[in-house]
Formats: structure tokens, C-alpha cells, sequence
């Protein structure tokens, strides 16, 4: 389903259709609108949406759950994973441009002092063959254009990186597509922590087969024949090259500034687009930037945490540790030390995480009125709180410099006492 169809079926979409400014001006009008989608018809160079997936609400109803049954709904699909489809036509393939300038798209500059226009809700297919057998990678990695065909992408240590790499190695550029305008079950996807040989697009259709019982539909591009999502609205066909530049300063998701590296110089020798596209653009730190990284995150910690503790009813990442840095555990303990094992395999699960609560699943982790109660009627200073000093911290947490003491809190109902005492009157 293509995010024009999405946003067909919106029916809060603010629309603005005078002439808007991608410098800086995009931002204002999102910054208005945190949680709301905002379409401008008009932002320089062409049609542009943000705060389009800004709400966990607005995500489960893409894919037809709620916000209690999204992160089981995602992380079904990480265990199983399905094929997607693949296509001969699409409408992405209608338009195909070879003078290349990144330029002629309406990329936002977000916040003074960035280093450049940002491309952020690309994602970007990466394919090299290893030992005969093709693997494929899909990923976020923001891009800093600098130039009519060049861009600077950041790429953290993981399976894209690794790719480059190998590439570099053998003395060659990574070829790569960058799909912006993709669907839901495609961006979870792309956000989410699995092996290395694992095809990402397997999980996104296993995320629509379950939402709507129908694959993810992908297509060929005709010169690499690197596979992209077939509803995406614009597609980016190039290469990582063995060159380096400096990327940034960039505000990331904590709302601070990400300082200059040097990264890899990618340049691009083909555009692909729908007809009138949309170019999708996620604002930085704010609430869809949350969504999308932190929210295919909560599975790994569901995971984790049910090695332990197999009663665990729900896991959030708080939208005030950045939906990165915070989490809200929910379990039923059956046993003396269950809350304390949780906290355990929720650091596990997620190396970035800074601080858990663990809650009874009596409370509503996604009511943040109700986990404070639950810490203000269930917690003792003295006898609840686990610190574990010097363990490796997010690199996106300005206060910790490489390590960080993580903090868990035991908001339940002390093992062996009279529940009813603990009993929340309604």
C-alpha cells in the first residue's frame, strides 16, 4: 500500500498548500504538528510529507492491531518471516531520470547548523553475494547531500557497514537503492536487529500477511537489479564508494547534536519516481523519529525478557527516554527475583537501554500516569533499585562517554504480600 493511500484514509492530514521553504521552514510546520501528519504541497521542488507514522496508534491501525498488539504482531514476524512478492510492473518505474540532481528534490535542511539537506527516511537495499549466495540488507542511514549526484551517509557498524567493507576490500563500490516513501511493514523492517543474511523484506511481508494477509510486493530495478519495495514513491539507484567525507553536525534522536565524522561519499547514477511524488521526511527527534527506531526495538526486549521470565505481558520504549533510552516492562512474577531477572534481560535485549521500570501487569505501560503510580504505591528506594555500573551505553546519549550505569526500578507488588493490599481501587 502505497503512503498516498495511507494518506488517503487519514481523514487529520494537515495539508499545506502554500509554497514552503525546505530550509528550516519544514520543520516549523511539523514542530506545529508533532503528532499529526502534515502533506505541503508546495516545498520548493515538489510534494513532501512528514509526521506521517508519528503515533503508535496511527502505526497499528496501518496494520490493523492495536498498541497492545503491535510489538507481538512485529516480533511474530521477526520469528518467522515470508517471502515477499515480486512484481514486473510498477508505477515507480514509470519515471526514470539519469541527470541526476538531488537538488531538483524537496530535501529539508531541518535546524540551523546542520551540515547540509538530509535525506532521512530512505531506506537504503544493499545486495553483495557471499560465497555464491546473495545477501541482502535493508537499513536506515541518514545522507547529507552535498552535491547534484553525491551524498554523505553515516553508517553505524552493522550489517551495511560490514557490507561496505567487504566491498572496499575487494577494491569495489557497494551498489545500493534508497527507497524513500515506503510502506509501514517496510520501514519496521528496515529499523529492526536480525543476523546477518537475514532479508529484511522477508519480515516486512511477514508484517503485512499479518495485518492484512497479503506479501509486501517488491521490484527489480532494470540497470542493477537491486529489489525495492514496488509502492515505494521515489528511488535513489547508486553506489557507496570507497571514498570518505565529513558527515554532519546532524540533531539525532535525542534532540542533540550528532558531531561531524568521516563517512562514506555515496553518488548516484539513476532516480526512479511515481508520478508527482511524495518525498517522505522524518523530522529529527521528533515523535516519528521515535516510532520507527524505537518501536521495532521492543521486540528484542520482549524476546529477551521472556528467556526469563515467561509470563511478560507488554514492553514500550518511552516516548521520554526518546522511545531509545527508557523502557516500561510489564510481567506477571511467579517467583522471588523475577522482576530483577526482567530488568536483566531487558539491558540484554537492547544494549542502548539506559533505565526499565518493571511494572505488574496490572498497569497499562503505555499510561504513563499509571506506571508513575505503580512506582509512587510499589517501590522502596532502598530495596527496589538495580544500578550496573560501567556498562556500554548508547552512543546517541550526550551524557555518557562510551559507558553508562544503567538504572531498573522494581515497581511491583512485593513477592509474597496480600495483592489486595496493592489492589488499585476502579
Amino acid at each position: 500500500m502505497s503512503i498516498r493511500s495511507h494518506l488517503e484514509s487519514m481523514d487529520d492530514v494537515v495539508v499545506i498548500k502554500e509554497r514552503v521553504d525546505p530550509c528550516l521552514d519544514v520543520t516549523r510546520h511539523l514542530n506545529d504538528h508533532p503528532e499529526t501528519p502534515v502533506l505541503f504541497e508546495d516545498a520548493g521542488a515538489g510534494r513532501l510529507v512528514g509526521n506521517l507514522w508519528s503515533s503508535r496508534t496511527r502505526i497499528a491501525r496501518a496494520l490493523r492491531t492495536d498498541a497492545h498488539g503491535l510489538t507481538g504482531l512485529i516480533a511474530g514476524a521477526l520469528a518467522r518471516g515470508q517471502p515477499p512478492r515480486v512484481v514486473r510492473r510498477s508505477e515507480l518505474l514509470e519515471n526514470e531520470v539519469t541527470g541526476v540532481d538531488l537538488r531538483k528534490l524537496p530535501i529539508p535542511t531541518f535546524y540551523r547548523g546542520d551540515g547540509g539537506p538530509y535525506i532521512t527516511a530512505g531506506v537504503v537495499v544493499g545486495e553483495r553475494e557471499y560465497d555464491g549466495k546473495l545477501v541482502r540488507n535493508l537499513s536506515f542511514h541518514r545522507m547529507m547531500v552535498t552535491g547534484a549526484r553525491s551524498a554523505t551517509a553515516r553508517l553505524v557498524p552493522r550489517h551495511l557497514h560490514k557490507m561496505h567493507g567487504d566491498a572496499k576490500a575487494a577494491k569495489e563500490d557497494l551498489p545500493i537503492a534508497v527507497a524513500i516513501g515506503s510502506c509501514p511493514p517496510v520501514l519496521i523492517a528496515a529499523a529492526s536487529s536480525v543476523e546477518f543474511g537475514h532479508d529484511e523484506f522477508d519480515i516486512a511481508s511477514a508484517i503485512r500477511r499479518a495485518a492484512c494477509g497479503k506479501p509486501v510486493d517488491v521490484v527489480r530495478l532494470p540497470e542493477s537489479g537491486i529489489m525495492v519495495p514496488a509502492t515505494a514513491e521515489i528511488v535513489l539507484e547508486g553506489r557507496i564508494t570507497r571514498r570518505d567525507a565529513k558527515e554532519g553536525p546532524f540533531v539525532d534522536i535525542t534532540g542533540t547534536i550528532d558531531p561531524v565524522r568521516q563517512q562514506p561519499v555515496v553518488e548516484f547514477d539513476r532516480i526512479y519516481h511515481r508520478d508527482d511524488p511524495i518525498l517522505h521526511a522524518i523530522l529529527p527527534g521528533g515523535s516519528e523519529h521515535y516510532m520507527l527506531m524505537g518501536l521495532p526495538k521492543e521486540p528484542s526486549i520482549l524476546r529477551s525478557v521472556k528467556g526469563v521470565v515467561p509470563d511478560v505481558r507488554a514492553v514500550r520504549l518511552t516516548e521520554g527516554g526518546c522511545c531509545w533510552l527508557h523502557a516500561v516492562v510489564s510481567i506477571r512474577a511467579r517467583n522471588p527475583g523475577d522482576a530483577k531477572n526482567a530488568m536483566l534481560a531487558a539491558f540484554a535485549g537492547h544494549a542502548s537501554l539506559k533505565r526499565v521500570v518493571v511494572v505488574d501487569d496490572d498497569i497499562d505501560v503505555f499510561d504513563d500516569r499509571q506506571v508513575e503510580w505503580a512506582l509512587a504505591t510499589r517501590f522502596q528506594a532502598d530495596d527496589d533499585i538495580l544500578v550496573i555500573e560501567g556498562a556500554r551505553g548508547s552512543t546517541l546519549d550526550p551524557s555518557s562517554d562510551g559507558t553508562t550505569a544503567k538504572l531498573g526500578l522494581d515497581a511491583t507488588v512485593p513477592f509474597g504480600e496480600d495483592r489486595e493490599l496493592f489492589r488499585r481501587v476502579t
